[in-house]
């Protein structure tokens, strides 16, 4: 058998969809196209019309024009025409052509079909996992979703590289302030977690794998005193918690606002109204489920108050893991409502605009329609990107913390899910055939430096890692998020 065996097939499947079917079939186009309305700034002609303006009207651009041409145009001829003119905007299906001209339109796409192949080489793996008889391959998930989320930081990155080459420099400061206050934050957060308030098993996964380094350098004939010290690791922790913290600010006040005006445009319908809270204080259930006093105490019950008992301590750690996956469907679910609220702000601005005295420039007036529409990818990457991050953390922990799915329904499913015994494998040590047999002791001894290596990063080790990293970026992304609605809720004319 091949050494990826099923999990090559499903990973070369997925690479020749990306190579050859995706600019045909794009997942990410797919979800923006056909389902929402945006709004048409005004032609040239129309303004002149409504402002009483005579002459120049015959060469006056479409409404589906080139984007970027007209929002990079410094020195467009306009003309002026009063703010309070009674404009009504047209409004069109967003079509597929419209995205191309978009900013981050290619990163988005990317992005979104990438992210849809790692989704499905997960879930394959996962059944072929479980059914199959040989446990003993590499499993090819682990790079899918590590290279999601290595694409998720470096889109984040360029985004917040953006904002601090804006000229008004506001988003720069807020960006630096939040940095240090999650830098502050974090280091509370993992004091907290010492005292067996926070359950992310940090210090004793790293001393397993100190323990286990230390042992495989002396295997190797290194002298060594073993990794750096467990202070010092929490110092690096902390400086990374910082930058993502600070990656996570404008997603999260770009959250808060989408998520004000998706509550003011569905008013009367309280089931979505509804809904849509859930979606914003899921996250709070997913942190409070990492605070022992509140999570596993109650459910479990371990604290000297809780004597009922509701679930067992695998249980727990796998509903932990479902409740996470569940959060970010949710919030993939509501997307397209999210993405709509963001197009209205078209028609709010020029109905503010409206109760303005003045006048202002033709072209400026179609650019602040433009922009709404010509910002959609940006926005719909500040939306998913902290989803794909948290949903991929999680798909980590579970296949490198060794958890189970099916723990959770009781243990006939797990011991159903479990019972797959291996079998065997037929062994060829016996063969006479010498370039076999050098093969299979090169095999052999890199079999041993693996199982070494597997040694020193243990679940343990990972247990605590990608817990808090995955409880970091869900805690930074909710603060953030909760900052703007407090900021917007205080501000109507956002």
């Amino acid at each position: 058998m091949a050494v990826l065996g099923a999990q090559f097939v499903f990973s070369i499947t997925m690479f020749s969809f990306l190579q050859k079917l995706s600019p045909y079939y794009s997942f990410g186009r797919w979800i923006l196209s056909h389902r929402l309305v945006r709004y048409l700034h005004p032609t040239d002609e129309e303004l002149k019309q409504m402002a009483g303006i005579s002459g120049g009207g015959g060469k006056g651009k479409g409404k589906r024009q080139d984007f970027k041409k007209m929002m990079n145009s410094a020195k467009a001829e306009g003309f002026s025409v009063p703010r309070n003119l009674p404009i009504q905007l047209d409004t069109a299906k967003v079509e597929a052509a419209d995205l191309v001209q978009l900013q981050y339109y290619a990163e988005y796409q990317w992005l979104m079909d990438f992210s849809l192949c790692a989704v499905i080489v997960y879930i394959l793996t996962e059944i072929y996992y479980t059914i199959s008889q040989h446990h003993i391959e590499f499993n090819a998930s682990i790079m899918w979703c590590l290279l999601t989320i290595a694409f998720c930081l470096r889109i984040l990155y360029s985004q917040t590289v953006m904002y601090f080459h804006a000229e008004e420099g506001g988003e720069r400061m807020l960006c630096i302030t939040f940095g240090f206050f999650f830098l502050v934050l974090s280091m509370g957060i993992l004091v907290v977690s010492d005292g067996g308030i926070l359950e992310f098993g940090l210090e004793e996964g790293y001393k397993n794998f100190s323990e286990g380094a230390l042992l495989f350098m002396r295997k190797q004939g290194f002298e060594s005193h073993g990794p750096m010290s467990f202070m010092t690791f929490k110092v690096i922790l902390i400086f990374f918690c910082s930058i993502l913290g600070a990656l996570l600010t404008f997603p999260g006040m770009r959250l808060a606002k989408l998520h004000l005006d998706t509550l003011k445009y569905n008013k009367g319908n309280f089931l979505l109204q509804g809904l849509l809270h859930v979606n914003y204080l899921l996250p709070i259930v997913v942190i409070l489920l990492w605070v022992r006093p509140i999570g596993r105490d109650v459910l479990c019950g371990k604290g000297m108050f809780f004597g009922t008992r509701y679930l067992f301590d695998a249980q727990f750690e796998s509903l932990r893991l479902i409740v996470v996956v569940i959060m970010c469907i949710l919030r993939f679910l509501l997307m397209p409502l999210f993405m709509q609220s963001h197009l209205n702000l078209a028609h709010e601005k020029i109905e503010h605009m409206k109760k303005e005295s003045g006048r202002i420039s033709s072209i400026e007036l179609q650019k602040m329609v433009a922009r709404v529409f010509y910002y959609l990818c940006m926005v719909a990457i500040q939306y998913l990107a902290p989803v794909l991050l948290i949903l991929f953390l999680t798909f980590l922990l579970k296949t490198m913390g060794n958890y189970s799915w099916s723990v959770i329904f009781g243990d006939h499913v797990a011991d159903f899910f479990s019972g797959y015994q291996r079998l065997p494998r037929r062994s060829f040590l016996a063969s006479d055939n010498s370039t076999l047999g050098s093969i299979l002791t090169t095999t052999a001894h890199f079999t041993v430096t693996l199982n070494d290596l597997r040694a020193v990063f243990t679940p343990v080790w990972y247990q605590g890692l990608l817990s808090f990293l995955m409880w970091w970026v869900c805690t930074a992304w909710f603060i953030s998020t909760s900052f703007g609605i407090m900021y917007y809720s205080q501000n109507t004319d956002r």
